[in-house]
């Protein structure tokens, strides 16, 4: 079967094709790092991480790229409210921002591109644009702004018109701009600004607006066209639209058929507490930090694929509780029939539930289907005690970045910090000896007692082992 995508574009899913034998070339909007990431940072993180780790498994060499957006205006406001640097700022935020993807498994992309890298390749492309026609300065304050009309491919991903977008714009109408629709591409510097988030260059003092950020990265580390563009959801438009009318207006002027930015546009969906969107600017968010405070990180990774990256995101304590006990059930599987030999595996993908499970992905990326197998796996494992089905499930997991974990730990992970690991291991060899002794009302209440702390006790004829209660 072959991978199909679902195409913001062409709103359909499509077959993939790479444009290079054997290459796939990505790009996927990051973050602005003016703060901790939250949930919804966490959820387009994740299932980028899980597109690229598929095309890995699939045999392609992948060149990822996924930027961070380190100049903005957040960032000047929030750097000046705490009294330190942009760069003082923004370091401290990209550390923070990969311990949080390093615990949720997220790999590192190819390429992670900072925005105040390439403000030459942002100025160079401007220079484009204002050649082809696309482009004006403002007489008036020194802002060079893209002329939105004179783009005829304008609202291709968003599937309107101008006038539909005219209509319900979210852009902020400013002094001299042609068409309340046109946007911003260098903004002039303000006096009140820092040096540092200032540059020199044809159009003065100043700094590039945010959407031509990504037009001049992805072009500089993937090339004029490109593969896959990913992102959330609330990226679609103007973000992606104007990346868009940037990129392919600067070399074509026009749209050219077959020369595209991207060829497949992909939106995760939104996370979503008491059906609202999370983000910051509702301050209904979540971060990462405080989730992982009452969550194992394997915990939330799986709560997140459990949705098709495409669907709403439902956020609560209860659906995370779920999918801890949905997960401790495959890891069940994996403690009592241990994969051997004890190393990564090969994939036969013609073997029945690896190739469903490839169907599975194959169709967009669909891990809840894909999931759906690993739990008929485990089923399988736990009925034959079969070592090689243990090893596929946990090859299969892989591929999510699931099921990597030592099983005994990760299912006594989250005890009481009142009872350790040691002093479980010293309750269960008492109630051993009780059971050794025909005291058995002892035993059952050493079981008792452990079960009041979340400890469930689970016998059998290898011994008896523990796991913190769901």
């Amino acid at each position: 079967m072959t991978l199909r995508i679902y195409n913001t574009l062409s709103r359909a899913l499509e077959p993939f094709v790479s444009l290079e034998p054997g290459h796939v070339r990505m790009y996927v909007c990051g973050m602005t790092v003016y703060d901790l990431c939250h949930l919804g940072h966490a959820r387009a993180m994740v299932a980028f991480d899980v597109v690229q780790r598929w095309l890995k498994a699939s045999g392609w060499r992948v060149t990822y790229v996924r930027n961070i957006t380190d100049i903005d205006d957040k960032i000047i406001q929030r750097a000046l409210k705490n009294g330190e640097t942009i760069r003082g700022l923004t370091d401290r935020m990209i550390t923070a921002l990969h311990q949080d993807a390093d615990a949720l498994g997220i790999e590192r992309p190819t390429h992670e591109p900072r925005a105040m890298d390439y403000v030459p390749q942002m100025l160079d492309l401007i220079g484009q644009l204002e050649r082809q026609g696309l482009a004006y300065r403002v007489s008036a304050g020194g802002d060079v702004n893209y002329s939105v009309r004179k783009f005829p491919g304008y609202g291709k991903l968003s599937g309107k018109s101008l006038d539909e977008l005219r209509a319900g714009e979210r852009v902020a109408v400013l002094d001299g701009k042609q068409d309340p629709l046109d946007f911003v591409l260098w903004k002039s510097a303000k006096a009140d600004e820092p040096a540092e988030a200032k540059w020199d260059g044809p159009y003065g003092l100043g700094r590039p607006g945010w959407h031509i950020e990504c037009s001049a990265m992805s072009c500089a580390l993937l090339g004029e066209s490109f593969d896959i563009h990913g992102g959330g959801a609330d990226l679609q438009f103007p973000h992606h639209e104007n990346e868009i009318a940037q990129s392919e207006g600067a070399k074509f002027g026009t749209p050219q058929q077959g020369q595209a930015m991207a060829r497949y546009w992909m939106h995760n969906g939104f996370v979503r507490v008491d059906n609202e969107k999370m983000s910051k600017s509702l301050g209904n968010f979540f971060t990462i930090r405080e989730v992982l405070e009452k969550y194992d990180a394997q915990t939330v990774r799986f709560f997140i694929l459990r949705a098709h990256y495409r669907s709403p995101l439902n956020y609560s304590d209860a659906h995370l509780d779920d999918a801890r006990s949905a997960l401790k059930r495959l890891y069940t599987a994996l403690q009592a029939t241990p994969p051997t030999p004890m190393v990564p595996q090969t994939v036969d993908w013609s073997e029945g539930h690896a190739a469903r499970f490839k169907a599975a992905m194959d169709e967009d990326f669909g891990t809840p289907e894909a999931v759906a197998v690993l739990f008929d796996l485990a089923s399988e494992v736990n009925k034959t005690g079969s070592a090689r089905l243990a090893a596929l499930l946990k090859a299969l997991g892989g591929c999510l970045g699931l099921l990597q974990e030592d099983p005994a730990a990760f299912l006594q992970s989250g005890a009481s910090a009142t009872l350790d690991a040691s002093a479980i291991e010293s309750l269960i060899a008492q109630r051993a000896a009780a059971k050794g002794a025909k005291n058995y009302a002892e035993a059952d209440r050493i079981r008792q007692e452990l079960l009041a702390q979340g400890i469930v006790l689970k016998d059998s004829p290898a011994g008896t082992t523990w796991e913190v209660a769901a």
